[in-house]
């Protein structure tokens, strides 16, 4: 099958809010070498995002499909997203993946995300669309239309025009980006990314571990298991009646009913950010049910505490060293530091309990996490020469500048 080159001129953009109207832009886009995406939904009064717009860009074809059309069967597009021979260009895909996976029960293959791109490239932390577009296209995005309500209808022409413009300029900031990483060498660092973006898991909720991203600070076992008993119920209920988690039961809510345990609905509704109504109704009789089954659970069944409490602490120094030695490849590379390493990674490379970090894996071990590990285990040393951070070998003639003059590793 042959794929045309990509074209200059940007098409002017179309409402599609029909099935017939669909197919043929589906079956023209996959003939495409790639094909710019983009959603609108909303999420602020739900749980699950409620897809509004999607914004289709190819070579020949500007497409804003309207997803609450009457009628309209979105799976052409679902085909088009499937389609193995068409890379599916977003940036800053995870949200508008998730949404997809929940509709056609797969995410879009193969992808490229021009925000994990662009941090590969040097272009910092999480470059927005904006400054890519200025940067890379030449383009000045209109943000007056960024927090529209894309449920309402009908869609005004501003709107259809400021959501074609998220995937017309995505073009050629993918071409510029692309061309770039592969003269740099760098094509297959994206890759490694996409392939964690692509990989449904990445998107799965599992509510029995939900309570671990509240950060309890206790060693109490018995109250972890509480609050792990009430974060899932949060989790699952939240899903159940479709409102956003943080309506349902706000944090502080949550952590105070998992310290007081609450027997019966008028314990319940003395909890901070807890109404009467919702004590004495389905929702606060289930979470009561919930405590009272975690209070049942014997010793052994406890979660355990969180692996950066139960043993001793990183040394600072050590963990600023790594943060010396992480801003210098970084710069070395023309890399964004944070797509290298966390400050929980080097958390715990500091602490000699890395696990599977993701700095130690792939490209970035090859680039940081090596190195990271040489100089925790004192098989390096930092200097400075010419006001550059210098690596320095231990038992070796002479060290290795880290400089800013750029390279790629492996």
């Amino acid at each position: 099958m042959s794929r045309r080159p990509a074209a200059s001129a940007d098409p002017e953009p179309v409402l599609i809010t029909t099935t017939e109207e669909l197919v043929p832009l589906c079956e023209r886009l996959r003939q495409e070498p790639f094909v710019t995406v983009d959603t609108e939904f909303m999420r602020e009064r739900t749980y699950w995002p409620e897809l509004c717009v999607v914004q289709l860009g190819g070579e020949r074809d500007t497409a804003v499909v309207d997803a609450l059309a009457p009628g309209i069967d979105l799976s052409p597009l679902g085909a088009l997203l499937a389609d193995d021979q068409v890379v599916k260009v977003f940036h800053a895909c995870r949200q508008d993946v998730e949404i997809f996976l929940l509709r056609f029960g797969g995410t879009p293959q193969p992808m490229f995300d021009t925000q994990i791109a662009a941090m590969v490239a040097g272009f910092g932390d999480q470059a927005s669309y904006d400054s890519l577009a200025r940067a890379l296209a030449g383009a000045q995005i209109d943000k007056a239309y960024r927090f529209s309500d894309w449920s309402a209808r009908p869609l005004s022409p501003a709107q259809i025009a400021y959501a074609a413009a998220d995937v017309t300029h995505l073009r050629r900031i993918y071409a510029a980006l692309r061309e770039r990483l592969a003269r740099e060498g760098r094509l297959d660092w994206v890759a490694e990314e996409m392939a964690a973006l692509t990989d449904p898991a990445t998107y799965g909720t599992d509510p029995d571990s939900a309570w671990e991203k509240l950060r309890p600070r206790t060693n109490n076992r018995r109250f972890l298991a509480t609050l792990r008993a009430i974060a899932a119920w949060r989790e699952r209920e939240a899903q159940r009646v479709n409102i956003p988690r943080q309506r349902l039961l706000r944090d502080e809510s949550l952590l105070e009913v998992a310290a007081t345990a609450p027997a019966d609905a008028a314990a319940l509704a003395r909890a901070r950010g807890v109404t009467e109504g919702f004590a004495r109704g389905k929702s606060g009789a289930s979470l009561i049910a919930a405590i009272e089954a975690a209070k049942e659970l014997p010793d052994a069944e406890l979660p355990e505490v969180p692996r950066e409490r139960a043993g001793p602490s990183p040394s600072p120094a050590l963990v600023a060293l790594l943060k010396v030695l992480l801003a210098a490849k970084a710069e070395e590379h023309q890399v964004a530091p944070r797509l290298l390493a966390s400050s929980e990674e080097l958390d715990r490379l500091a602490a000699d309990a890395p696990g599977d970090l993701p700095a130690l894996q792939g490209w970035r071990r090859r680039v940081f996490g090596a190195d990271a590990l040489a100089l925790r285990d004192g098989d390096l040393a930092l200097g400075v020469e010419g006001r550059r951070v210098r690596l320095i070998r231990q038992g070796a003639s002479q060290g290795a500048s880290a400089g800013a003059d750029g390279g790629g590793a492996g």
